[in-house]
């Protein structure tokens, strides 16, 4: 089980874009994420009349290394490490550290 997945809401805590926040798109691999508006990398574009895709300079969002983000503590406002807790019905689910409430994702 990951301690950051798909569709959370983190924060970046190191590097140039330290302190943003955004969703987490996608996960490239065990250590990189795709972050909503974090790391973000201009592409040049050829056009493609086929696919209908215009030409020119976009932004991208890029991977960036899971140890560089946190997850966003709502009730403290903060950044927050995860942990695990296995429930008396049997399900393993995810916590914070800092007050021990369940991770709603």
């Amino acid at each position: 089980m990951e301690k950051i997945r798909k569709g959370d809401e983190v924060i970046v805590i190191t590097g140039k874009d330290i302190n943003r926040r955004g969703t987490v798109l996608r996960r490239v691999d065990a250590e990189h994420v795709v972050v909503e508006g974090v790391n973000r990398a201009k592409k040049h574009v050829k056009p493609n009349p086929m696919k209908g895709v215009a030409g020119g300079i976009v932004d991208k969002d890029m991977p960036i290394h899971i140890s560089n983000v946190a997850l966003f503590n709502p009730a403290t406002k903060k950044a927050d490490r995860v942990g695990f807790k296995v429930l008396e019905d049997g399900r393993k689910v995810r916590v914070f550290k800092s007050n021990g409430e369940l991770v709603n994702a």
